[in-house]
């Protein structure tokens, strides 16, 4: 009788510690780079890995390509390239992503995740836009045009931030984007050249940050995050938070 007692209590036990440690979803964090190899990536797996502590999810974090297989991603939930570039998957890693997202799961870019796989058609436009060409850094007021979407509760309508403006490729390369935060053109200059790439702004609306349901799953996108300490600014951590939660789930969309 004892020993059923002990059982039970032990049983007990170690059910209600796996649901106390029980995570809300998983999240591979991946930063291989081909191009430019951003210093912002330390502070951003690490600022990320603080926000899986904060909101109880867990951080895989890789850069080796050998990890983006189906059976690997198979227990995430999101992907999140961060400040990747240039061609950095073969074939058959991209379509281990492309299943991923057709699974009904999520993506996350931040900066220049719109820097990577131009020649990837579908990664364009699960991204939506792709980088054209930015200016020297500076500061600039960035405006809210959507704030029905997590993580946008505290964004202000309107905010003095200092960050590399990219210029994105036009057309989009989708035309179901929903746009939430713009930078306005008039409080910085967006003129620069490389050579014949020439960059002249995108008008009065500059898309910086979006969303959209894709191919089944879901991508959400954010151009902010070249200089490393954004990542320390609990508004930025925040609008990624809102995307990682959304990409993951489905939810917090009224």
């Amino acid at each position: 009788m004892k020993n059923r007692v002990l059982l039970a209590l032990i049983a007990t036990l170690v059910f209600n510690v796996s649901a106390f440690a029980q995570k809300q979803f998983k999240v591979f964090l991946f930063t291989k780079t081909g191009g430019w190899h951003h210093e912002s990536i330390h502070e951003g797996v690490e600022a990320i890995r603080k926000l899986g502590e904060r909101h109880n999810f867990d951080v895989d974090w890789q850069e080796n390509t050998q990890f983006v297989s189906d059976k690997n991603l198979e227990k995430y939930q999101v992907i999140i390239f961060l400040n990747t570039t240039a061609d950095i998957l073969n074939d058959e890693q991209q379509k281990a992503v492309e299943k991923f997202i057709q699974s009904g799961k999520g993506f996350v870019g931040i900066h220049s995740a719109s820097d990577t796989e131009y020649e990837w058609a579908w990664y364009t436009k699960m991204v939506g836009m792709m980088f054209k060409i930015h200016p020297a850094q500076q500061t600039a007021y960035l405006r809210v045009q959507d704030s029905n979407f997590p993580g946008m509760e505290r964004f202000p309508k309107k905010l003095l931030w200092t960050d590399e403006w990219y210029e994105f490729q036009t057309p989009a390369k989708s035309n179901d984007l929903k746009i939430l935060v713009t930078v306005d053109e008039k409080t910085y200059d967006p003129k620069t050249k490389w050579g014949p790439n020439e960059g002249k702004g995108m008008g009065d609306v500059h898309p910086i940050s979006w969303y959209h349901p894709y191919d089944g799953g879901r991508a959400f996108y954010t151009a902010l995050g070249h200089i490393p300490a954004t990542f320390s600014d609990q508004t930025f951590l925040d609008h990624i938070y809102g995307g990682i939660y959304w990409a993951a789930t489905g939810k917090g969309i009224e």
